[in-house]
């Protein structure tokens, strides 16, 4: 008997990796991995979470600190950097320990408080995954032109894209095992461009604010250096479902945590060594530039760098966007789901690089995406925490049977409409009212959205769904 024809299964429901190393493609989705079929060691916990996060976006927000929002100085940025990776990736690390326990990806996870609701959050970040693409897909490309100057934009682009959806369409092996070593290669090349910028590091930036304005900025720059990690919380689980059960999950929680905060922190803080000399614009160009431009060997390395980098990044958005997709319902076989969200993805970066304004662009998408995430991880840790983090992972394979998920769903959309008064954004702005106005002009716009929303779901549905889940 077919995948296909067993009632609630998905289409494509077969071949998994059995051991490291093998590739085989994985036509298995988002159904549990079967406890006989787990593998491999926690260690590359680290090391597919390290290497992604060395890409140039971090680089990026690194520089953002002399914009006129935060005029940050040197210190204080360096301190609102360490603060906002430890808890950005706090809640990715927690999530991270579902996966040897439930063998399920995250959102097929979020099934159990969701239920039919996980349409909803699954068709989001289906939608984030591809706008991630996008926008670290700009970075990669521009590196290659810069490489190969006679190269379009568009051809660079289709080698990122043409590499990145071989490894999510091949799978959970295949990215983890090119993380594995890519973690390598790119650790050594990020120390020599490490020493190379250290030779014309900068650390004489001042704050440009004080009192509640200058705890307004700090606050606004950990809240884009948090989201920045914090957007990993939805993909957390994807790539710890085939450990083994028996898998000690402190290791996946500090594995998890040590592999993102410290790479990205590592970039962040190189990008604020050098934010004085960038403009604003693209992180492949600002980099490029400091280190000596085109004909300079350690800045042609970091360029290859970037575009490692780029490839490492956006084969995990492939992956985790084709199983938001089926955990949102659609039947629709993961290879091909991966496929599509790459070719999404292409379409989407030439929107960023052709509209204008990159840096307003890259920030405004950076913290919109994220404000519903806390909420969305204030639910599923309060379901887990409440479950006794142990649960029937095969309970969530059959939508039809999937329970309305109605608290979830109300605490999500409640805590992100709470949220928005806190916003330092444009809809903030619009509907903040009173809210609003204490954030804007006594605490410099500092943006408290994530922390409200994500309070207020967790408490909603705590106490909305404690009662049913303890008489079980």
């Amino acid at each position: 008997m077919s995948a296909e024809s067993i009632p609630g299964t998905m289409p494509g429901a077969g071949a998994m990796p059995t051991r490291e190393g093998d590739f085989t493609i994985e036509a298995h989705g988002m159904e549990p991995i079967p406890e006989t079929a787990r593998y491999g060691s926690v260690r590359r916990v680290f090391t597919v979470w390290f290497t992604p996060n060395l890409v140039p976006a971090a680089f990026f927000i690194g520089t953002l600190v002399t914009l006129d929002f935060l005029k940050l100085g040197f210190i204080t940025s360096l301190l609102a950097i360490v603060v906002g990776n430890v808890v950005g990736s706090y809640f990715v690390a927690l999530l991270s320990t579902m996966g040897p326990k439930l063998g399920l990806a995250q959102m097929p996870a979020a099934r159990l408080p969701f239920g039919k609701s996980i349409v909803l959050p699954g068709l989001l970040n289906w939608l984030s995954t591809i706008g991630w693409d996008g926008v670290n897909s700009v970075f990669g490309a521009i590196a290659i032109t810069i490489l190969i100057p006679a190269l379009p934009f568009w051809a660079a682009l289709l080698i990122i894209i043409a590499v990145q959806a071989l490894l999510g369409i091949v799978g959970y092996e295949a990215i983890h095992t090119f993380e594995k070593w890519m973690a390598v290669v790119l650790g050594v090349m990020f120390v020599v461009l490490t020493i190379s910028i250290l030779g014309q590091a900068d650390t004489s930036l001042t704050d440009g604010f004080a009192g509640l304005d200058q705890i307004g900025a700090f606050i606004a720059y950990v809240a884009i250096v948090a989201s920045f990690v914090l957007a990993w919380s939805l993909y957390a689980s994807d790539y710890s479902r085939y450990l083994p059960p028996n898998t000690d999950t402190r290791k996946v929680f500090w594995y998890t945590l040590g592999g993102m905060a410290i790479a990205s922190g590592w970039l962040e803080i190189l990008g604020l060594l050098v934010a004085g000399k960038a403009t604003g614009g693209e992180s492949s160009d600002t980099i490029n530039t400091v280190l000596g431009g085109s004909g300079n060997l350690v800045a042609m390395l970091a360029m290859v760098a970037i575009a490692i980098g780029t490839i490492a990044v956006n084969a995990m958005n492939d992956y985790t966007g084709s199983l938001s997709l089926q955990a949102a319902g659609l039947r629709i076989p993961r290879v091909y789901s991966a496929a599509a969200v790459a070719v999404l993805g292409f379409l989407f970066t030439l929107y960023l690089q052709y509209g204008g304004d990159f840096a307003g662009n890259f920030i405004n998408f950076l913290l919109f995406i994220s404000y519903w995430i806390t909420p969305f991880v204030g639910v599923v840790l309060a379901d887990w925490w409440l479950r006794g983090r142990k649960a029937d992972p095969n309970s969530i394979v059959d939508f039809g049977r999937l329970p309305s998920g109605t608290v979830a769903l109300v605490a999500l959309v409640v805590g992100f409409a709470v949220g928005i008064p806190f916003q330092n954004s444009s809809l903030g702005y619009e509907w903040g009212g009173p809210f609003n106005y204490i954030t804007a002009n006594y605490l410099h716009g500092a943006d408290l959205a994530y922390y409200v929303g994500g309070a207020v779901a967790f408490l909603i549905y705590w106490f909305g769904a404690r009662s049913s889940l303890q008489a079980r």
